[in-house]
């Protein structure tokens, strides 16, 4: 590779760590140490390189969490840009994925490749990956010409990782995040919660999130620790992993803490055996207060409650570590990113006045890839539209207030309603279609959908046609057929207002 740009890229944080130190351990599995995780990486690095991969190219990787999932990410973005998408995604929704973003590569393991492969394009190239005995990961092509041309490193400007964000409409956008981006927001993260080359991270959140890969695992990276990999993670084994293996912190979703808390309450009783655990951090949806009081309480450890999304490379604002203050319902200070409340009018509101949250830094993106008008929609004078409502109190902490956009927040995985929509809407007795998300006590909120048919059909009649084309956190838990959709006065669908509608009047 030509070019003297190693520095500015994300692989360049695997090389923070000890040589012989573990960068990953799986329990009861491989334990990879920094070196053997460089040498791999380069490794695969070559061979990508070897078969014509360049600067610019696309490859969608579909793997659990894994250390293969791992290599393979950091190798791909030491060549070109990553696309790492959901497995349990059904062949059509990787089929629109990889034709979206342009793949001209796509990375399987080798037990589930043939089913993927056979949807994507005839033209990309596909390599399936495993893991022997002794954590060593080999690559099948099937594909592809050989290469003997010199290839460019990318630098700080070029996109390394490409991801998918749930709109209001019936097809998400693209967001591109580069090589600075996701620097920027690794070392907020890693200032933030002053990691070290001593903490071992839990990582529970998947890999192709922001929150699992960035947060929980490149931070880990970047600051020497090890990252703990369950594969897969399962959450009767939560007080284990940490106290077996000596974590030191972990980022979750809510509802994977209370399901954590639920059991504790049932088997448990209280957490008193000795351990390394520094910390708690909860990001991707809203933390009850009382839930963060109480995993304290049940850990002894400070909960954390962060603030992030995909645009911004995961981390916007976050609680800070003690003996600073954190607040109950609120996400804390912006960590080396400018936030702001604005109101409708692009005017900058004053402390404790409710608008919609606002951000600008380096590890926010400049922009939607080919959707200009989102970005007029999600950008006025620099500053990104959150589509949250919140207000900064006078002390600088940030409190969300509202959804201001209509995404379903299931557990941390957000769903485009619009995309229920148009698959009920595929089923000949639906003429008219709208899903919504409800409250859900550990989920957050749970899809739902609300139907008006031509023909008798029965709501699980619905829900089994939505698992045909839905992976299964998209499917709603229950489908209403019901004589009319509520509309404004204009005519207008309110997706609020059918789900107000739908609980007063169908009981839910």
């Amino acid at each position: 590779m030509s070019g003297d740009n190693s520095q500015t890229i994300i692989a360049h944080c695997i090389k923070s760590g000890s040589l012989d130190k573990p960068a990953i351990v799986v329990p009861n599995g491989p334990v990879i140490t920094y070196s053997s995780l460089v040498d791999q990486v380069d490794r695969v690095r070559g061979s990508l390189e070897s078969m014509g991969l360049k600067r610019g190219d696309r490859v969608a990787v579909v793997l659990p969490n894994s250390i293969e999932a791992l290599i393979c990410f950091f190798a791909v973005t030491s060549v070109a840009t990553v696309a790492p998408l959901n497995p349990s995604y059904t062949s059509e929704e990787i089929k629109f994925y990889i034709e979206d973003i342009g793949a001209t590569t796509l990375i399987t393991s080798e037990t589930s490749g043939i089913g993927i492969r056979e949807s994507a394009p005839a033209h990309v190239n596909h390599i399936k990956v495993s893991l022997d005995d002794n954590g060593d990961m080999n690559l099948v092509f099937s594909g592809g010409n050989t290469s003997n041309q010199e290839t460019m490193v990318p630098n700080a400007d070029d996109v390394a990782l490409i991801l998918h964000t749930s709109g209001t409409t019936s097809r998400p956008k693209k967001v591109p995040l580069t090589h600075g981006n996701l620097l920027t927001s690794v070392n907020n993260i890693v200032g933030t919660y002053l990691l070290t080359e001593e903490d071992v991270s839990l990582c529970v959140m998947p890999l192709f999130h922001v929150h699992g890969l960035i947060a929980s695992s490149l931070s880990t990276f970047a600051s020497g620790g090890t990252l703990l990999l369950p594969t897969p993670f399962n959450v009767i084994k939560f007080r284990d992993l940490i106290s077996n293996y000596g974590a030191t912190w972990c980022s979750a979703v809510p509802a994977i803490y209370q399901t954590v808390l639920n059991r504790i309450k049932v088997r448990d009783k209280v957490l008193n055996e000795p351990n390394q655990l520094r910390f708690l951090r909860s990001c991707s949806a809203a933390l009850p207060g009382s839930l963060m009081l109480e995993l304290e309480d049940q850990f002894g450890v400070p909960v954390l409650e962060a603030y992030g999304m995909t645009e911004a490379s995961h981390q916007m604002s976050s609680n800070p570590l003690p003996p600073d203050k954190r607040v109950p319902g609120s996400v804390g200070k912006g960590t080396n990113v400018d936030i702001c409340i604005m109101d409708a009018n692009g005017n900058i509101l004053g402390a404790d006045t409710l608008g919609e949250i606002v951000i600008k830094g380096c590890n926010v993106i400049n922009g939607y890839e080919d959707n200009p008008l989102a970005n007029i929609d999600s950008f006025t004078d620099g500053w990104f539209r959150t589509g949250d409502e919140g207000i900064i109190g006078e002390d600088g902490h940030l409190i969300i207030k509202a959804r201001i956009k209509e995404i379903i927040n299931r557990s941390g995985e957000k769903i485009a309603p619009g995309e229920i929509d148009e698959v009920l809407m595929m089923h000949d007795a639906v003429v008219e279609a709208v899903a919504f998300g409800v409250p859900h006590s550990v989920r957050g909120e749970d899809p739902c959908a609300a139907v008006v048919t031509n023909y008798p059909v029965t709501s699980q009649e619905l829900v089994s046609h939505c698992r045909l084309h839905l992976a299964p956190f998209k499917c709603p838990r229950t489908i209403y057929v019901v004589d009319s959709i509520p509309r404004t006065a204009t005519g207008k669908v309110q997706r609020k207002k059918v789900a107000e509608y739908v609980l007063e009047n169908l009981g839910i």
